[in-house]
C-alpha cells in the first residue's frame, strides 16, 4: 500500500509499482472511471473499480485522503505501507505554484509572479486563507491533510503527539523526498526487490523545479505556517536515518552510487536529449503528461530512436505518464478521459 501524496516525488514511485506489478502480473486497486479515489474526499473501499468483499489486491497506490480503517479492510494483513513525504517549505511552494490559483482568495494576491504572490500571502495568510474554501487544504499542511488527518489542527493539541504515534504503527517505511536515491534503496530491503526493481527517471516535474527560490524568510515562514507538517516530516526525518544506520551507512553509499550509474546509463539508452522537454517538443502523446489547469508547466520526454530490443520496453515503460499507464494496465479512466476533452475543448 503507497499513499501517494502531492508533489513529493510519488509520481515517480507510482511508475515504479506500476512497472513491478506489469512484470508479475499483480492486481491493481485502481478508482473508478478516474486516476485518484475522489480525492479530496476521504478513501473508501466503494470507489475501488470492480470491488466486492473478498477480491484480493496486490498494490493499491493512486491518490486518496487516506482513511486506515477502510484501507486495511481492502488488503491483506501481511502489505507493507509505505510512503513519502517533502520538506514542508518546499512542499508549498511547489503546491502553491500548481494550485493557488485554482484557491478562492489568493485571487487578491499582491505580485506579478507566483514568488511575489507566495512571499504576500505567507507575511499573512490568515487574510488570504479559508479554511472551509474550495482547494483551500493544498495552501496548508498538505501531507497531513493527505495522511487523513485535520491540517487545521493545533500544533499544541494533545491530538498531536497520539498522530505521530499511529503513523509510526501504520507505516512500515516513510521515503523522504530529499534523499529519493536512499528512500529507494530501503524500499528494496523492505520489499526484497533487486536493483532492477527500482531503477527510475524523474517523472512529472515542473520545468522550472531544479531548485528553490525561497529566501531564508520566507523558508521559515512556510514552514511556520505549515507546522503540522514540519512536526510529521522531522519526526521521520529522524526514523529514516535509524533505518538508514540499520541498513548499513557505507553499504548505502556503494549501493546509491550503484543506482545512479545504473540510471544514467538507461538515460543515455532511453532518452533522446538525455533529459525532459516541454511539452510542446515532446513528439507523442502517448508520453505527454497530465497538466494543472490553465498551465502548461510539466515536461516529460521524447524515446531515443534505436534503442536496443533488450531496453525497448523498459524504456518506454519508464518514460510512460502515470495517466497512459494506468490505461494500459487496463484502468478505466472515463471521468478523467471526459474532464480532459472538456479542458481541451475549453483551452484550459
Amino acid at each position: 500500500m503507497f499513499l501517494k501524496t502531492h508533489k513529493s516525488g510519488s509520481s515517480t514511485i507510482l511508475n515504479i509499482l506500476f512497472r513491478y506489478g506489469e512484470k508479475h502480473r499483480l492486481r491493481f486497486a485502481f478508482p473508478r472511471g478516474r486516476n485518484d479515489f475522489d480525492y479530496p474526499s476521504y478513501f473508501q473501499r466503494w470507489q475501488v473499480e470492480g470491488y466486492h468483499p473478498g477480491l484480493c489486491y496486490n498494490i493499491i497506490c493512486n491518490h486518496m485522503r487516506y482513511r486506515h480503517s477502510e484501507v486495511n479492510l481492502l488488503i491483506p494483513t501481511h502489505t507493507a505501507f509505505v510512503t513519502v513525504l517533502r520538506n514542508p517549505a518546499l512542499l508549498f511552494e511547489s503546491s502553491f505554484e500548481y494550485f493557488a490559483h485554482i484557491v478562492p482568495l489568493t485571487w487578491k494576491l499582491s505580485g506579478a509572479t507566483s514568488e511575489q504572490k507566495m512571499d504576500t500571502f505567507l507575511r499573512n495568510p490568515r487574510n488570504y486563507y479559508d479554511s472551509n474554501g474550495f482547494n483551500a487544504h493544498y495552501l496548508h499542511n498538505l501531507l497531513t491533510f493527505d495522511l487523513g488527518y485535520d491540517n487545521e489542527m493545533d500544533i499544541e493539541d494533545f491530538a498531536v503527539s497520539n498522530l505521530l504515534k499511529q503513523l509510526d504503527s501504520r507505516f512500515h517505511l516513510v521515503m523522504l523526498l530529499e534523499y529519493f536515491d536512499e528512500s529507494l534503496l530501503l524500499l528494496r530491503d523492505l520489499m526484497c526487490w533487486n536493483m532492477d526493481d527500482i531503477l527510475y527517471f524523474k517523472l512529472n516535474a515542473r520545468k522550472d523545479s531544479t531548485g528553490s527560490r525561497l529566501s531564508p524568510e520566507i523558508y521559515r515562514l512556510a514552514q511556520e505556517w505549515n507546522a503540522l507538517d514540519t512536526l510529521i516530516y522531522q519526526h521521520f526525518n529522524a526514523t529514516f536515518w535509524k533505518k538508514v544506520e540499520k541498513y548499513g551507512v557505507e553499504r548505502m553509499k556503494m549501493d546509491v552510487l550503484e543506482l545512479r550509474r545504473r540510471n544514467e546509463e538507461l538515460k543515455q539508452e532511453c532518452i533522446a536529449g538525455g533529459g525532459p522537454v516541454d511539452a510542446s517538443k515532446i513528439q507523442e502523446s502517448g508520453l505527454q503528461p497530465w497538466q494543472p489547469l490553465g498551465k502548461i508547466s510539466i515536461q516529460g520526454y521524447n524515446l531515443r530512436k534505436n534503442i536496443s530490443p533488450k531496453h525497448k520496453r523498459l524504456c518506454r515503460n519508464m518514460l510512460t505518464p502515470e495517466l497512459q499507464y494506468m490505461g494500459q494496465l487496463g484502468a478505466d479512466l472515463w471521468v478523467t478521459r471526459l474532464w480532459s476533452n472538456i479542458r481541451a475543448l475549453l483551452n484550459w
